[in-house]
């Protein structure tokens, strides 16, 4: 039976295919229902939303605190980045016609750091908050803030970087990188350190250790970090190439293509396969041995949301014009590029909801749990969140387990984020319109479960 969350309820957790319900969120109340399983309560993190933000786009959030004085540095060197959206007489990197489509595609606004409890989201059009659930007891909150990170849109762990985090913004890529008493981190030759943050309890700080400024003031709109933290990308607006990066050594490999209008870009989890996908509907798969691509197109839109299994043998997109997802299965082992693309189904979506078109999609890394918002339909449904039970074998089918509701008046999912980081099920963090991070434990290995 589908789980429907009451107007005027909120969603707690899922267990073993329940979707718990609560008429208010407390840290009893989540102690009680999965706090004792996982030793760990996640309270939702109040934040200043930028959707209720009337403040200019390209100025500060009225709720963030001054930001510090420090010097940018144009550089030559690594820079984590692919493109983004151009300052209008700077230039093209998106068509004219492709810049009001940049609200569609799902920015990744939420970032799990890969080995530990330490959330980061977008909290403001200058702002981040980092919150880290272990660390004195979860109730600290890192803001990072600075006078060059302006209208941010992107952000993302690096891989075995330790705590560094780079942040998309206007102009270029914020790198900041957690501090210890005993143990500063490095800042960047030439860059300025830039405080942005001082926990209180454990003296840990958040230090901008790098801005990497992109060529022709580009706004950053896609980060991408390979699985090994290794290599990041930078695009080329010149010869519409982009760059693969080593970020230890500064040296960089183009890799040339008519890549202008990019939506999205996401390494597949082995590192073997790149995904990158243009306004224009079509899509390249790229294999990272040789660098070379295949060409896709589609007809129901341009690709607004990317997804790998776990395996990276197959990757799972949302179309700006379907309520129809698709599934690219790789034939062979890497570096082969022959794949087949097939339809994945959410019949539910249409028929309860009555919406046709899915807005934002987040699977977990063990594949079998998928996250889907959608756009208008029903009143009864609108602002919820789909939870999907998944199977990958032979093929993807999905089995709607319910509905997720957030709080506040009439929430809407401005982005979310799976993160698989306990046996007994993964994490979903949503951040809401209304203006709070909510996290949500997905418990369903039942054998593990009292």
């Amino acid at each position: 039976m589908v789980s429907f969350p009451p107007p005027g309820s909120l969603t707690l957790c899922e267990v073993n295919r329940d979707l718990i319900t609560v008429e208010d969120l407390s840290d009893d109340r989540a102690n009680q229902t999965y706090g004792k399983i996982l030793g760990l309560v996640f309270s939702p993190v109040p934040f200043h939303s930028p959707e209720n933000d009337a403040s200019d786009q390209h100025g500060a959030a009225t709720t963030s605190p001054p930001a510090a004085a420090g010097e940018s540095v144009q550089r030559k060197g690594p820079v984590a980045f692919l493109q983004g959206l151009v300052n209008n007489s700077l230039g093209r990197l998106f068509y004219p016609n492709d810049v009001h489509l940049l609200p569609e595609v799902d920015l990744q606004g939420v970032s799990w750091h890969p080995n530990k409890h330490i959330i980061a989201f977008i909290s403001g059009p200058t702002q981040v908050l980092v919150h880290d659930y272990q660390e004195s007891e979860g109730k600290d909150l890192s803001i990072l803030t600075n006078e060059s990170q302006r209208d941010v849109r992107v952000l993302e762990w690096r891989p075995n970087g330790g705590k560094m985090l780079a942040v998309g913004c206007k102009s270029g890529i914020c790198m900041w990188a957690a501090s210890y008493p005993g143990n500063a981190a490095s800042v960047r030759s030439g860059a300025a350190s830039v405080l942005g943050s001082l926990s209180r309890n454990s003296g840990n700080r958040y230090i901008l250790v790098d801005f990497l400024r992109s060529p022709y003031d580009e706004h950053i709109s896609a980060l991408s970090w390979s699985p090994d933290g290794r290599y990041p990308f930078k695009r080329q607006k010149a010869n519409s190439s982009f760059t693969v990066w080593d970020y230890a050594q500064g040296e960089g490999t183009p890799i040339r293509r008519g890549l202008g209008g990019i939506s999205l870009l996401k390494w597949s989890p082995t590192g073997d396969y790149f995904f990158a996908s243009k306004f224009d509907g079509t899509f390249y798969l790229w294999e990272t041995n040789t660098w070379t691509s295949e060409q896709w197109s589609s007809t129901s839109g341009f690709v607004k949301g990317a997804t790998w299994d776990p395996d990276g043998r197959m990757i799972l997109l949302a179309f700006s014009e379907s309520s129809t997802l698709g599934s690219v299965h790789f034939a062979s082992k890497p570096p082969s590029l022959d794949a087949h693309l097939l339809p994945v189904d959410l019949p539910e979506i249409l028929s309860l909801t009555g919406s046709q078109r899915i807005e934002k999609i987040a699977w977990d890394n063990s594949g079998e749990r998928l996250a889907v918002s959608f756009k208008g339909g029903d009143d009864m449904y609108k602002g919820l969140i789909a939870i999907y039970d998944t199977r990958r074998t032979p093929l993807i089918s999905t089995s709607l387990i319910g509905f997720i509701r957030g709080p506040g008046d009439n929430p809407k999912p401005i982005s979310f984020s799976l993160h698989g980081k306990f046996k007994q099920g993964p994490l979903l963090s949503v951040c809401w319109s209304s203006g709070f991070c909510c996290t949500y434990p997905l418990l369903f290995r039942s054998h593990i479960l009292p």
